[in-house]
This record gives C-alpha cells, structure tokens and sequence, in this order.
C-alpha cells in the first residue's frame, strides 16, 4: 500500500479496514515529512518515539473492541487519522511556543479541542509555524522561517495559520487545527488551494489556546475536502466549562435550494485575481443562485476596528508580561502591531464596544436581504519581496474581506474557486449568520461538487465494508410541516416561515386521499384541506423544516379555519401539515382538480389577464 495516496479522512479508514496498523501507517508519513516537508512548516515534529505510543494506544483501543474495527470507527471515527496543530494550540507534555522561543511553556493537559480530536482516535504529528502570536495574515512573521504557498516559492503561504494550511494542501496530513481572530483560518486556505472552515465564535472552545484576541478567537480546520472539514468540526465542537466563552448554539442544517447571494457591489481585487473573482461569480449564477450586489462600507468600518481600535489592546494584555520584560524577543512588525495598544485607554474601549454593538444590530438586518454572503478570500496574493517593502499595508489588505466576520459573530467557510492567469489559487469565502455552520457546510459541499473538485466524496468511496460515519456539525431541532397554500415558495406568507429560520426539506404531493378547496373571503387567498374517505387525489405540497423554538409562534399566525393535523404524503410518511375545519368547506369551491394551489392560483392570473 502506497500511504502518500492517504489524503481524505475516507482514505485513512479504507486502508485501515483493508487491514493495515496504525504503527506502520503512521511511521510512514512520519517518515515522509521529515525527509520531503518544508521544515519552515514546522516548528516541532513528534518524535518516532510519540508516533509510536499514540499508534499503541489505538491499537490497545482495538483489541479492547475485539479487533472489530467497523465497530471501533463508530465510536472513534478518526481512528489512526494524522493531524498538525498550530503552536499556539496546547499538547500535553510538548512545548507552545506561539513563534516565540521566549514565550514557551509545556503544558500538563491537551486544549480541548486536541482532547477530543484523540479520544475520536486521531493521532498529532507535528506543530506547525505561524506568525508570532497569530498577529499576522501573511505567515512570515516567525523566527522559525517563513512557509511559501505550495503553488509559489515566491509568495506567501497566508497567516496567521501558515504551517497548517502547508501541511494540509501538501497531503502531510489529513487535516490540520489553525485558528482565526481576523481570517488566519480563512487567508492561508484560499493561498493553498484548500478548505478552511471557520467556525462561530464560541462554538469552539479555545481552552488551552494562546490568545490573540481571547473575545475574538476561534480554532479552525484545514483539510482538502468540506466533508472532512465538517467532520472535524462536529468531533470538536460543543460546550466547555473550562472556556469562559464557550456559547454552543446548533443552526439551520440547511440553506434554501436557491439562494440570495450578498457580493461585494465593487470588489477590492488586484487585477490579477480580477477574472477569477467574474468565473467564480459565472459558477453561483450556474448553480441557480440569484447575486445581490451589496454595499460593503459598513463591513469594512467594522473590520477597521480590529486594528485601528481598542480590539488590539487583547493582544497586548495576552503578552504583557514578556513584551515589558524582553521586547527584543518578539518579531520587530508583530512588536509595532502590538504595542500599538498603548495609545488606547480604557474609555476607547468602551467606545469601541458601543461602535461595535451598533454595528452588530445594523447587520442583523443583512440577513433579512440576503441568506449568505460570498467575498473574495483575499483581493490578491502578495510575493515575499512585495511584503519586505510594505510589511504592515501588504499584511492590512489582506484582511479586507476577513477581519470584521468574528467581531460580527459570523460563521465563514472558504473554499477552492480556480486559479488565475498566473496558475495562482483564486479562492472565495462564504459567510453565514451565527451559528449556520453546518448549513454553511451543506452549501460547500454542493459548491464542491459543482467544481468538480478533486478529492470530492464521490470520488473516493469507502470500501463496502465501511460502516456510515460522516459526522456533520450539530444542528436545532426541527419539525418538519407540511404547506399547502400561501405558505408556499414564493407566495405572500412564505416569509413566515423563512423568518424563523424554516429551511425548505422538498417539494412532494400528498396520499391520494385529499380534496383541496378555495376559501371565501380570506386575505391573502388561502386553500383548505380536508381529508376524505373517497374521491380524493394527490395534492401538491411543500414540506418546511421549522426550528421548534419557533414552532409556537408560527402556530399563533395560523387563523381558524384553517390549523396542523397530521398529513400522509405520497411515500406514506406522517407529518404535521395544514388541514381545515370542515364546517369552513360548504361555502368553498372545490379546485381539487388542480392538484395544487400554485397551479389553481396561475390558473386565476390567466383568466383575469
């Protein structure tokens, strides 16, 4: 068995049911990156000695299930998967050194997240380079090198969250934890070519994470696929005590079919990314999603806070000690960054606060406009040389169409998109409301599959013998109710339901046991349902998810005569749908030969024209 064609989660738990061991395996790649990796990737590899002892541990975990590995994945669906951690991320018993020697400490316990992502089976290799202290988008600022993009030695692999998102796009490993203050988790992957998933601030839980802005700051994934990526975020995520911000909240688990894109109404883009911005644009109006051209001033008066107001004064109270004791250790632009937290008072800050919470009531709104928005990762891809001439204003733009998204406590995934004429990653980045993670994921799954990128699901099976893992990221509860008149697409009280967060489950028809009628006198015009013994057909209807903490209020709009009962749908199912009194029916006119209200309501249009 070749291991370096173990990419993808799925490829891992194939080559470990066809029989192989973890020790072997993993021995391997470890082999791999230390004879063939960028050591600028790198700042400590595990040792053989600690690949060993993790591999043993798996295997003890096997043998303790009798050997039945198809068993073992259902509890431990990483098992054996090999992951890199960005070092400001704790391992218990392995330096963190945020870039900054001085700085380092040994930790007694793994970060949350990495304990999770164990005890799910995966196995840690190395800890990866970052801009000192995840002060940075371009990843050049540490002592330990600066990691190149995979695609161009020439230029900058992104930051702050450089030697994860090389790792991944290498094929080093199967994934990778960044994390993201101001679009660390976001940059590096549109520069590599990769997925990077950012999740809602406070989704996460950042204990045993060195702080940039500890308000702010979120551990993020990089894989190749965004079913990986989900998945990692669905081991990963969930409430912690340990985290005074941890706030897990489960979103939608989709969008709509056909979205309302917000995008950028004049983009900031260099010229060279310029037509890859117009093909992936040319790709959502494919995909039959409708483009909304949006304003983004506000969006970048927000984003200008992060460094240009008070926000920067978390990252001074994160290194005070040593910035005071020993300045000369820290990175002379990081040092600029930082220090700049002086010149703030803590008046500023609560000004900030007031600005910030003005702004995140007036975006609010956004979402009633449109359901995503889709930016350019980043409006371009600056060279080494372009960033030793203008270390801070290369870095700043950078951060163009990332750093308000976490002051906002918005969700973002950034995926693959093309390449330029240069042969360079063009990548874009969709950014939801708080908490649409996992609908953020369907929605890059499908642009995935639209791309036909490599590396999709569909491309790489799993062997028959592979039991159904793919984990997705939480998601509310709903009860799915079926409509039958005006709450349907695109009729006047749909928006009662798509202002709850409903999500459309499928158009369907109902049991052919249904008559369907026009009631008198109601505004807008609504139909009535009734079921019947005999003479009935099969009704048109749409089926909505609804969250159920919204489910009572959207009961209080219902008017007599109309109310939910239990509806059969053609496949047999039960679900709650509209039905009406059949007092409210003598007076009504029987349009059950329409077979919908769509189809009777165009019908009313034509002979009134």
């Amino acid at each position: 068995m070749n291991e370096q064609t173990l990419l993808t989660l799925a490829d891992w738990r194939a080559a470990y049911l066809a029989g192989a061991r973890p020790s072997e395996l993993l021995a391997a790649r470890l082999a791999h990156i230390q004879a063939h990796s960028p050591r600028e990737a790198w700042i400590r590899l595990a040792t053989p000695d600690e690949v060993l002892a993790q591999a043993a541990t798996l295997q003890a975990r096997l043998d303790a299930a009798g050997g039945d590995l198809t068993e073992l994945l259902a509890a431990q669906p990483l098992f054996g998967v090999p992951f890199a951690i960005k070092d400001n991320i704790d391992v218990a018993g392995v330096p963190t050194t945020a870039a900054c020697p001085a700085f380092a400490y040994t930790p007694g316990t793994d970060a949350t997240t990495v304990a999770r992502l164990r005890a799910a089976g995966a196995v840690w290799l190395g800890k990866t380079n970052l801009d000192q202290f995840a002060t940075g988008l371009v990843g050049a600022r540490s002592p330990y090198g600066q990691p190149a993009s995979t695609f161009d030695a020439s230029r900058v692999s992104g930051g702050s969250s450089s030697g994860s998102a090389v790792a991944v796009a290498r094929g080093d490993v199967a994934f990778a934890l960044g994390t993201d203050t101001a679009g660390s988790g976001r940059v590096p992957a549109g520069f590599n070519n990769i997925v990077g998933l950012k999740p809602t601030p406070g989704r996460v839980s950042t204990s045993g994470v060195v702080p940039a802005c500890r308000s702010l700051d979120c551990v993020s994934v990089f894989a190749l696929t965004v079913d990986d990526a989900a998945e990692v975020l669905a081991v990963m995520e969930g409430e912690d005590a340990s985290d005074a911000y941890s706030r897990f909240m489960p979103g939608s688990a989709q969008l709509p079919a056909t979205l309302r894109i917000g995008v950028p109404a004049q983009p900031v883009l260099d010229d060279t990314h310029a037509s890859a911005w117009q093909q992936a644009l040319a790709q959502a109006r494919a995909m039959g999603h409708t483009l909304v051209p949006l304003d983004f001033a506000p969006l970048h008066a927000v984003a200008e806070l992060l460094y240009g107001g008070p926000w920067v004064a978390e990252r001074h109270a994160a290194v005070q000690a040593l910035l005071d004791s020993q300045p000369e250790a820290f990175d002379p632009t990081v040092r600029a960054v930082i220090t700049q937290a002086q010149r703030f008072s803590a008046t500023d800050a609560f000004r900030g606060q007031y600005t910030l919470r003005a702004a995140q009531q007036a975006s609010a709104a956004w979402w009633q406009q449109v359901d995503v928005l889709m930016v350019p990762t980043s409006p371009g891809h600056p060279t080494f040389a372009q960033l030793q001439s203008d270390p801070i204003g290369a870095n700043s733009r950078l951060g163009t169409y990332t750093n308000f998204v976490n002051l906002l406590g918005w969700s973002a995934l950034a995926l693959p998109a093309g390449f330029t004429a240069q042969g360079l990653p063009a990548g874009i980045t969709f950014i939801g409301p708080a908490n649409a993670d996992a609908a953020l994921a369907s929605l890059g799954q499908a642009w995935q599959q639209a791309l036909a990128l490599p590396l999709g699901a569909t491309d790489r099976p799993c062997p028959a013998n592979a039991p159904d893992l793919l984990r997705t990221p939480a998601t509310e509860a709903t009860l799915p109710i079926a409509v039958v008149g005006a709450h349907l697409s695109g009729m006047p009280l749909n928006g009662q339901l798509t202002e709850r967060g409903a999500t459309l489950r499928e158009a369907t028809y109902t049991a052919p046991a249904y008559r369907l009628f026009a009631l008198p006198g109601t505004v807008p015009p609504k139909p009535g349902l009734q079921r019947v013994a005999e003479g009935g057909a099969a009704i048109a209807v749409e089926v909505w998810d609804v969250p159920l903490r919204h489910v009572g209020s959207f009961l209080a709009l219902i008017p007599p005569p109309l109310g939910l009962g239990s509806l059969q749908l053609a496949d047999g199912r039960t679900v709650h749908g509209f039905i009406c009194e059949g007092h409210a029916l003598a007076a009504a006119t029987d349009v059950t030969h329409f077979g919908g209200w769509r189809a009777y309501v165009a019908d009313l249009k034509a002979r009134s024209a």
